[in-house]
């Protein structure tokens, strides 16, 4: 498989956010959002075998794993090392475009999906049918750039209210969208979605790789 990085850091996003984590980055993404914070990984990369790679994390003596991109879930090797993981004990998140079908990833392992807002220029690539796959534990993330998106979002929460049965993010896009603006919608309008920034982009420089 083709992997970018692999690192020890403070876990931003999502409901496990704060916790020491490890992630593995890998490389290759078939989406090319317009505020990509990720660009390196479109294309570098170097070939490791499932082995090498858990070897390298249990060398973090961390349980919780990120799995990320790019789009991890492009690389065939992925899957049994998601299960591999699992097997050794391991919580293990896998950061997702929602672009690729979940329905061949370990039922153990956590799903955070992110739907493309319009603002990514990637809300064609929404793979729909993945919403109906999610289960308990998994959550969705929705990356919003302006208000436009902000009702995007709304729109697709009030046409799929299932996805309230998972943990529901809102994540202002970084030096982009005015957070204090984006809670501020979310008290206004009683929606009942957890607003979350991006933790390691204000504990370390956010151009700085392997944080």
């Amino acid at each position: 498989m083709k992997v970018n990085e692999i690192f020890k850091s403070i876990q931003g996003e999502s409901t496990y956010a704060g916790l020491p984590c490890v992630f593995v980055r890998t490389a290759f993404c078939n989406l090319r959002c317009g505020w990509c914070d990720t660009t390196y990984a479109f294309y570098e990369g170097a070939d490791r075998s499932v082995e090498s790679v858990l070897q390298e994390v249990r060398g973090h003596a961390c349980r919780l794993v990120e799995v990320t991109g790019g789009e991890p879930l492009l690389q065939e090797e992925v899957y049994p090392l998601v299960t591999r993981l699992l097997d050794e004990g391991y919580v293990v998140l896998i950061e997702t475009s929602g672009s690729i079908p979940i329905d061949r990833v370990d039922p153990r392992a956590v799903i955070v999906m992110d739907i493309k807002c319009p603002g990514s220029k990637m809300s064609h690539a929404v793979h729909w049918e993945n919403l109906g796959r999610l289960k308990k534990g998994d959550e969705v993330k929705f990356v919003i750039a302006d208000r436009a998106d902000y009702d995007w979002a709304k729109e697709v929460l009030s046409q799929h209210p299932r996805l309230f049965d998972h943990p529901v993010l809102f994540s202002p896009v970084f030096n982009q969208m005015d957070s204090r603006q984006l809670a501020e919608w979310i008290l206004e309008e009683k929606l009942p979605v957890r607003f979350q920034l991006q933790l390691h982009k204000y504990i370390w420089d956010p151009a700085m790789r392997g944080v």
